[in-house]
């Protein structure tokens, strides 16, 4: 009988760390977010990330951390991050290449800003941002038209080519303010679009030397193109996904996506869930339980065995 109440009692402990190991996590236990991080002074949450399988799939593979600054890659080239703000949805950012009020860069060198179709869904520049587009020729299908329509100069924003026109850059690179926006005389040498009347900026399709971008701090008030914001800001959205993630966090997880690159799926500790960690939890327990009956009849039948045997 000794042997008998061995293995009960083994089994008794076995059975016990099973119950134990997985007592359902109720929604007020906070696992530890292993997908938020940072790189320099810049926080990366939902929807982004640094980490292969965290973040929403829309945003994948787009976020680099070299030497603390956070790079943003896409199809049209790298730009540095400036800033991410969570509370409006938007990053702010700079690309090297890109002229301001004091530097012109000319010779085609800037990236733009272009998109690959499946992302222009989650981010596109912002209504309040400017292109002024420098030094396009007389061939520019800015100045051809569009299918079905003709693409006008235009300010954006109270920010617009005359303004730009008196900056410093402008007169040190001996550019000219010849033309004007009716095309009347030629073609102007600046040409102030909305990102959402061209949908791409590729200074090589378009036939331009440079570009400058610049962005609304309304309700500021700004006395002229010294005082602009120079830079790309970018609006971003989950496309109605948020309330996953906000179901998948408020049990406890973390918002990430599956390795095909596209389902989503809330991280509960080692189990993932494409719902939330209060369902990825009462599937572990039935699956627990089900490995307790499964040995708790084991030990039953090897009790009864041995009982009769030795008797």
């Amino acid at each position: 009988m000794a042997t008998v109440h061995f293995i009960t009692t083994i089994s008794f402990i076995i059975f016990s760390s099973l119950l134990i190991n997985n007592i359902p996590p109720t929604s007020s236990i906070i696992l530890p977010n292993k997908c938020r991080s940072y790189c320099g002074n810049i926080t990366i949450d939902y929807p982004f990330a640094l980490q292969h399988g965290c973040g929403h799939p829309g945003y994948r593979d787009l976020l680099f951390c070299v030497n603390d600054v956070v790079m943003f890659h896409i199809s049209s080239g790298s730009y540095r991050v400036l800033e991410i703000d969570y509370a409006y949805n938007s990053l702010t950012l700079h690309e090297p290449h890109m002229s301001t009020c004091n530097t012109m860069v000319l010779g085609g060198q800037g990236n733009g800003f272009a998109l690959d179709d499946w992302r222009s869904p989650y981010f596109n520049p912002t209504s309040d941002n400017v292109f002024l587009l420098i030094g396009c020729s007389a061939t520019s299908p800015l100045f051809q038209g569009f299918p079905g329509k003709h693409l006008p100069c235009r300010n954006v924003s109270g920010m617009g080519c005359e303004e730009y026109y008196g900056c410093p850059a402008w007169s040190l690179v001996g550019r000219k303010r010849a033309g004007s926006t009716v095309y009347g005389s030629g073609p102007p040498e600046c040409c102030a679009v909305g990102f959402e009347s061209i949908k791409e900026i590729n200074l090589t399709k378009l036939d331009c030397e440079g570009y400058a971008s610049a962005y609304s701090l309304a309700p500021l008030r700004i006395s002229g193109p010294g005082e602009w914001a120079y830079g790309i800001r970018v609006k971003y959205s989950v496309q109605g996904s948020e309330e996953f993630c906000r179901a998948c966090e408020a049990t406890g997880g973390t918002c990430g996506y599956g390795s095909d690159g596209v389902r989503q799926l809330c991280m509960c500790g080692n189990t993932n869930s494409t719902s939330n960690c209060d369902s990825a939890s009462k599937s572990s327990s039935v699956r627990s339980w089900a490995a307790a009956e499964s040995l708790t009849g084991f030990v039953l039948f090897m009790s009864i065995w041995m009982t009769i045997n030795h008797n």
